[in-house]
């Protein structure tokens, strides 16, 4: 578990241990990087505002060495931050205030899913996952150097809207529904 609030910490490594799971936690991304290469977790609960290396950035790094279930646990309830989180490779997003059984569910749940590769097996932390080039008519993504193109020509994104272009290019059929809208 990847988060800088001791007593979500405490909490969660309670009811994790409670339900069988062994638990290590980081309160930062830089840690959780360390912890997660020396550890070969089956699940990583990263929060997205982890002080030092954000969440969004930790599991970028996560996903060069390891195919591990990732739970985004955050505060961030935007939608463009789930967005964001799942594009950059989490496989559940919980906002909080959560349940610490709900989160407990969504683990097993995931557990029960098979993987494409081990969670980790020597030599991964030597080669990055290869991602395909999307290519759109003229419009050219590249998700792994983080470049996109137009007729051929380079374009400058932020960080943010790179990380939603290629969320949104990544499932370019899936219709994305604003949970907020029509509520309050």
């Amino acid at each position: 578990m990847v988060d800088d609030e001791p007593s979500l910490v405490l909490v969660v490594t309670r009811y994790l241990e409670r339900d069988g799971f062994d638990v290590v936690a980081a309160g930062d991304g830089e840690s959780g990087l360390v912890l997660a290469r020396q550890q070969d977790p089956d699940v990583v609960v990263l929060d997205l505002a982890v002080p030092g290396m954000d969440g969004v950035e930790a599991c970028r790094q996560l996903r060069t060495f390891s195919d591990c279930y990732v739970v985004m646990l955050t505060a961030r309830a935007d939608e463009l931050d789930m967005l964001i989180g799942l594009a950059v490779g989490a496989d559940d997003y919980l906002t909080k205030p959560f349940s610490p059984r709900e989160l407990t569910a969504r683990i097993r749940t995931l557990l029960r899913r098979p993987r494409g590769r081990p969670c980790h097996h020597p030599g991964a932390m030597d080669a990055a996952p290869q991602v395909a080039v999307r290519v759109f008519g003229d419009l050219v993504i590249d998700p792994q150097a983080h470049e996109v193109t137009l007729a051929g020509r380079p374009i400058t994104l932020t960080r943010t809207e790179f990380d939603l272009l290629d969320a949104l290019s990544e499932r370019p059929r899936m219709v994305f529904v604003d949970r907020q809208a029509g509520r309050g």
